[in-house]
């Protein structure tokens, strides 16, 4: 058995390509990658394992040798810098952009001394179950195992050692050593060689462009901490997005836990309607329409069908079928199994995406994206099905595996769902009944407003008739389901504060100690990001600055040496906890930046994405 252990989730930086995704570790090897889209099986998944799961490594033989990191301004190309007791050197990593096969580049630069280097790949298809038969052929090593064949081609000799390929060189200053690994269907020839620098330089134009275009939050400083946090969520936004179909995914990684030997291990290679939507939010306001249409373009697609058959969530090409199974030979992340491939809450019915879905399109016309004609009748088709089914219990925003309840956020989306119709009538002209709808929009909010409200302690519930508290309450202010000052909505947002967040200042989800009753689950997680952001988004929307510039900045800081977030954090330690990094965690500070940006100029104005339904002009929403 390899020695190898998979480090700290935060000592992890993620290139890709926008068809796939890497996690380099902060010593130089590579744990994790699936060739070649987001959700193919994995062929170094020591992530999950340990290194005979696979892993490529490359680093100074010393191993006393001292790291640190950065991306290229503007990029996805990763700099890891590397001291020892005889030199420097630096290594990038970077996925080419444009290529019609996937792969990973690694430049070795020497920048003073002579430091000794060692590689080892370890390659292992089918998510480390598989070893592949390897083949040399000069200064190129082919692995092929079933439908999968990776192809390493360097100038430094390589050696079979066991089941893995050794090399050991030397780098003086200013000499580059490169290693490029490119896949290819095994039944077609080897992908053709290129020049690896070229690819860098064609790659860093390319992100560098693409980061150029991006408007960032007034009153924040070019070059500041806070604008270089947003810089590095878009981008890692942008990595996670699906090129050919438009698919944006929740997060690169699958079953990485929300608490160490836990059973909370989930697949989020796939692309969450919840997710995605607060994705393109965020890219709508950093000023990224191409993301917005191709996004919308790839929801028209997987949605088509019976509305009662909607999903809430698809393959990045829309495939349905999501299956959840366990690998039993993978031990898990430092031991926390099982590991779980696919997702069973593709099969679950899920009240708020009608809401989601709605805002999202209402906010792409509000964006002056160019309509596309199918989009409103798939609309209404959702919203005649949402008529007589948002009186059903759901699973609601959390997915849970226990009894389906009537959750009260899930209701505050269906009204999103009828408010956002209404007023696409009114403001675009869309056709409609539009009376119907406010009257189902009242009808929504007037039931919301007397079951999911407990008068008693003048806070939202988690579901009808409960005392629970729930952190997604906090997004019926930001959706427009009542106005932030609300008595309703400060009692809210006060007893979350109270109840729901810890001693240092984080908002769990919902209180571990009726985790179980809830979700079917064992207790136990980290702090959930997102929710801590909505806090501090509620903060703002009252112009209370001074707490929510504070609640953001500690959240911020949670953010590993290269500006990733996870999906949750263990409070005690700030350790990262869940799959990693985190789409809806990167979301939340990208529209959290936006709202504080506003910070001296007067009340909110909704400007953020998730804020859009409450400042359309048409009065606000009823009393209820």
């Amino acid at each position: 058995m390899s020695a190898r252990l998979p480090l700290r989730i935060e000592d992890y930086a993620l290139i890709g390509d926008t068809h796939t995704a890497a996690l380099v570790a902060l010593d130089g090897s590579l744990d994790w990658l699936c060739l070649p889209r987001f959700d193919s099986p994995a062929c170094f998944a020591t992530l999950l394992g340990n290194g005979d799961n696979g892993y490529w490594q490359l680093s100074p033989a010393d191993p006393d040798a001292k790291a640190t990191r950065r991306y290229l301004p503007g990029t996805l190309a990763l700099e890891t810098t590397f001291s020892t007791r005889n030199g420097v050197v630096r290594l990038v990593d970077f996925m080419p952009m444009g290529n019609t096969t996937p792969g990973v580049v690694r430049l070795v630069h020497g920048v003073s001394g002579r430091v000794s280097m060692r590689m080892e790949l370890v390659i292992r298809f089918d998510y480390g179950s598989a070893v592949p038969w390897v083949t040399q052929d000069g200064d190129t090593m082919r692995a092929v195992a079933g439908p999968d064949c990776l192809v390493l081609s360097t100038p430094v000799p390589t050696r079979g050692e066991g089941f893995s390929t050794i090399a050991e060189f030397t780098v003086g200053a200013d000499e580059h050593v490169p290693f490029a690994l490119r896949w290819s269907p095994s039944h077609l020839p080897p992908p053709e060689a290129r020049d690896p620098a070229l690819e860098f330089d064609d790659t860093v134009a390319w992100w560098q462009a693409w980061s150029a275009q991006t408007e960032h939050p007034d009153d924040v400083a070019e070059g500041s901490p806070r604008w270089l946090l947003v810089e590095r969520s878009l981008i890692t936004l942008k990595a996670l997005t699906y090129a050919p179909t438009g698919g944006i995914v929740a997060a690169p990684t699958m079953s990485l836990p929300e608490r160490l030997g836990g059973v909370r291990n989930w697949d989020y290679r796939y692309c969450w309607l919840r997710d995605a939507t607060f994705t393109l939010y965020a890219l709508l306001l950093s000023g990224h329409e191409e993301e917005a249409v191709a996004w919308r373009d790839w929801l028209l697609r997987a949605v088509a069908g019976a509305p009662a058959g909607l999903q809430i969530m698809y393959g990045v090409a829309g495939e349905r079928r999501l299956t959840e199974v366990e690998l039993d030979h993978l031990a898990g992340y430092r031991g926390s199994a099982p590991v779980r491939l696919g997702n069973a809450a593709s099969t679950q019915f899920q009240l708020d995406v009608y809401g989601e879905i709605a805002d999202a399109m209402h906010n792409t016309r509000r964006a002056g994206v160019p309509p596309d004609p199918q989009s409103w009748q798939v609309e209404t088709v959702l919203l005649d099905f949402l008529e007589g089914a948002w009186r059903e219990p759901d699973a609601g925003i959390w997915e849970v595996r226990g009894p389906r309840r009537h959750f009260t956020h899930s209701k505050v989306m269906a009204w999103v769902a009828f408010d956002r119709a209404v007023r696409s009538v009114e403001l675009f002209g869309n056709d409609g009944p539009a009376d119907r709808w406010r009257g189902l929009r009242d009808d929504v909010h007037r039931e919301v407003c007397e079951q999911g409200f407990d008068p008693a302690r003048q806070t939202f519930t988690q579901y009808y008739g409960s005392r629970q508290l729930d952190a997604s309450m906090l997004m019926a202010s930001l959706v427009g389901f009542l106005p932030p000052s609300d008595p309703r909505m400060v009692g809210t947002v006060a007893a979350v504060a109270r109840e729901l967040t810890d001693q240092h200042g984080l908002v769990q989800r919902y209180s571990e100690d009726t985790a179980a009753d809830v979700d079917g689950l064992p207790g136990g997680e980290g702090a959930f990001l997102p929710c801590s952001f909505w806090l501090a988004d509620n903060y703002a929307l009252v112009g209370n600055w001074t707490e929510a510039n504070r609640l953001f900045d500690q959240l911020s800081g949670y953010a590993n040496d290269v500006g990733l977030l996870s999906e949750e954090v263990d409070p005690a330690t700030g350790t990262m906890l869940g799959n990693f990094p985190q789409a809806f965690s990167h979301v939340a500070l990208v529209n959290s930046a936006h709202n504080l940006s506003m910070g001296s100029n007067g009340p909110a104005s909704h400007r953020s994405g998730r804020h859009h339904g409450a400042d359309t002009g048409t009065g606000r929403p009823p009393a209820g």
